[in-house]
Formats: structure tokens, C-alpha cells, sequence
């Protein structure tokens, strides 16, 4: 099995966890509208958090930027349950790709509150996005090869 932030390996896939949400009294149809939910709700708060730059509030953007990504991720747990989700994420073949999203994750928060650097912000919002999507790419079989080969095809034409 591969191991790294470049593997394409999506053997580990997540499917739907019946045993994690059954103490919530939540049946399948209910997950599933829970994660449509909250997932729409992340992407809402991470949207309108851009709006916050019309007036170059760049810590509440960070903030809710960052609250809505981690609402977003958190969606999946409605499909997958928790420990799965938490296994999934740190299984070998995404492990730095999470740990690089986290991290980001931090840093963005950290030094947008502390630093108020609006540049700063701004180009941690953008790596903290793309690691979002290397991140998501893992749970797609051959997204990350996808994505590889798109970028590869930019580079070579330049």
C-alpha cells in the first residue's frame, strides 16, 4: 500500500456507517439529509465569509472561512460515522494531506487573528484550499492521479 501525500491509492475508502449514529435515533435517509445539511452550511458560511473582504476584515473572513470548512468536513461523519471518519483521515494514504490541512487550518486562524496580515491571510486561505482539495481528491478514486495529470498538461504547455 502506498504511503504518502502523492499516493493515488483509494483502497480504504469510507462506506456508510450504520453502528456510530444509531445512539441519535437517526436512520439512513436522516444521515444522509444531515450530511446534505451541514455540508451546504459550510460551504454557505465559507462564502459568505468572502463578503467580509469588501471590508478588509480579514480575521472574521479567516475565521468563518475556516468554520466553514471544518463544518464541511465534518458533514461526512453523518455518512461514514466518526471513528471511521477519524480512521479514514489518517489512513496512510491521505495521512499528510490531513495533517497539511489541519495545519493550514491553524496557521490561517492563528496568524489571521494574531498577525492581521491581510496578504498573509489571503495566500494561507489559498494553500489551505488547494490542501483541501488534495485532501478530497484521496476519497475519489483517481482523483488525485486527475488532478496530477491536469496540472502536469498546464506545466508542460506553458
Amino acid at each position: 500500500m502506498p504511503f504518502g501525500f502523492f499516493s493515488s491509492d483509494f483502497s480504504d475508502q469510507g462506506t456508510m456507517d450504520d453502528g456510530t449514529w444509531k445512539f441519535c435515533g437517526l436512520d439512513r435517509m436522516q444521515r444522509l439529509y444531515a450530511f446534505g445539511a451541514c455540508f451546504v452550511v459550510g460551504m454557505i458560511i465559507s462564502i459568505l465569509s468572502t463578503l467580509c473582504l469588501l471590508t478588509m476584515n480579514v480575521t472574521l473572513f479567516a475565521i468563518l472561512y475556516s468554520i466553514g470548512n471544518i463544518v464541511s468536513l465534518f458533514s461526512l461523519t453523518f455518512i461514514i460515522g466518526i471513528p471511521k471518519q477519524i480512521k479514514t483521515m489518517f489512513a496512510p494514504v491521505r495521512f499528510w494531506a490531513t495533517t497539511i490541512y489541519i495545519a493550514l487550518l491553524a496557521l490561517t486562524l492563528a496568524l489571521s487573528i494574531w498577525l492581521k496580515n491581510f496578504v498573509l491571510s489571503i495566500i494561507l486561505v489559498i494553500v489551505q484550499f488547494c490542501a483541501l482539495v488534495w485532501y478530497a481528491a484521496s476519497y475519489i478514486p483517481y482523483g488525485r492521479e486527475l488532478i496530477r495529470r491536469a496540472f502536469g498538461s498546464c506545466i508542460t504547455s506553458i
